[in-house]
């Protein structure tokens, strides 16, 4: 099994530009939620636990996550909950809610998404390998992590496999 380092390795080699990383802070999480949402129909009662795809995917994703490492891995699976949390509200309003606030995010997130590898001149990291899908959320919360400071012995483990990101010159609007 891959480590922490090496999925988010391998996942920042096509995240080196700021402004890719940026678009990722709000494409992602608008992509979890919106999965979350368009997942949580139908909803089965199992022994008194109301179960869905998007409670089943989250579980599967914690799972991945806490074997990663559990630190990181209990934020992820708080991150989930949540997302899964805000996902069945929106699948309990009308259909015409749930469709258009799911396919609404999922369209725009993914839009930002690929606004972002525009500017980093690469192909998003799934299409190599789909294990990019699971890891993307979990490299947008290391990632903030390192803006605040954080985990920085993790950090230079990836940059010294992936290099740093990069600065952008000034007025940094050209394309990569």
């Amino acid at each position: 099994m891959k480590s922490l380092v090496d999925h988010l390795s391998q996942y920042a080699a096509y995240h080196r530009d700021p402004r890719n990383i940026a678009s990722h802070f709000i494409g992602i999480p608008l992509i979890v939620v919106a999965v979350a949402v368009l997942l949580s129909r139908p909803q089965w009662a199992v022994a008194g636990i109301t179960l869905s795809p998007a409670v089943l995917l989250a579980l599967a994703s914690a799972w991945f996550y806490l074997r990663l490492e559990l630190r990181l891995g209990l934020l992820m699976s708080l991150l989930m909950g949540l997302s899964v949390w805000l996902g069945q509200a929106l699948a309990a309003q009308q259909t015409l809610v749930w469709l258009a606030s799911g396919l609404g995010m999922f369209v725009l997130g993914w839009v930002i998404q690929f606004v972002g590898h525009y500017y980093e001149g690469r192909k998003p990291a799934f299409v190599d390998d789909l294990s990019g899908l699971i890891v993307g959320p979990l490299f947008v919360v290391a990632e903030l992590a390192f803006l605040m400071g954080l985990r920085q012995p993790l950090k230079r483990e990836i940059e010294q496999r992936a290099g740093p990101v990069r600065r952008l010159a000034a007025g940094g609007s050209g394309h990569a």
